[in-house]
């Protein structure tokens, strides 16, 4: 999966320390906006995209419900071509959802499904989730974080490339909520074992699955709302795993 990039204003200052500014949050890939996307960009971008800013949003501008309203906020990082995240806020309707993505097909193809399911609950912002975190989220304003299948890297001399490293998931553990929470999940085992080692190094986070399924050994099941993609369907049929990591905000 994927996402998207940065400029310099206050929200800079919310960090101590200046981010890595060499990792990314997404790799571009080709593709070709169909018909369908280029009418949903068109048709439902003017609502439902937001554009990247470097300073501090305010999710009830976002979003557009009244600012005394509890309404939880959720950030994706990369969300493909949107099949997951339609599916998660269908049955998550109360909460809504930050998606981060650079793909141009998937942000298109994720838009046309806000459309045919007549969803309200999703903003996209089309720019690298990296600068989107640290210039636009103000601290402990997010009620959760998912990250799903991020690009695992495979080539060893390649893992410095990965998206999640103890620089991008301190900054991201200061804009979650007290009890906020981060959802990771990978299909590649090695990667797993580095997301868990670099979560569990974050002071500000904590690992519930240690308490609640030790047998797991950290790893956390399957939160109800996260789908089986096709995918991964066809992945578990050829004996391949899949880890949920789940950690949260103290």
């Amino acid at each position: 999966m994927t996402t998207n990039n940065r400029p310099t204003d206050a929200p800079a200052t919310q960090d101590a320390k200046p981010f890595m500014r060499t990792i990314k949050s997404f790799v571009k890939r080709a593709g070709r906006t169909t018909s369908g996307q280029a009418k949903a960009f068109e048709d439902l971008g003017p609502k439902f995209l937001v554009p990247y800013q470097p300073s501090l949003v305010r999710w009830d501008d976002v979003f557009q419900f009244a600012p005394s309203t509890d309404n939880p906020v959720v950030l994706e990082i990369g969300f493909g071509m949107g099949e997951a995240t339609a599916h998660i806020a269908s049955v998550l309707p109360q909460t809504h959802f930050f998606c981060c993505e650079v793909h141009e097909p998937g942000v298109g193809a994720l838009l046309k499904r806000i459309g045919e399911q007549q969803l309200s609950n999703i903003r996209i912002c089309a720019h690298d989730a990296v600068e989107v975190i640290e210039h636009m989220l103000p601290l402990q304003s997010l009620d959760g974080a998912h990250i799903f299948f991020p690009d695992p890297w495979h080539k060893t001399k390649h893992n410095k490339r990965r998206l999640i490293q103890s620089p991008l998931v301190g900054k991201l553990a200061k804009r979650l909520k007290p009890g906020g929470y981060l959802h990771c999940a990978t299909d590649w085992q090695p990667y797993a074992e580095q997301i868990l080692e670099v979560l569990s190094a974050e002071p500000l986070l904590r690992n519930l699955a240690l308490e609640s399924t030790p047998e797991l050994g950290g790893y956390a099941p399957k939160p109800h709302y996260r789908p089986l993609t096709k995918f991964e369907n066809r992945g578990i049929k050829l004996g391949h795993g899949v880890w949920d990591i789940v950690f949260k905000r103290v």
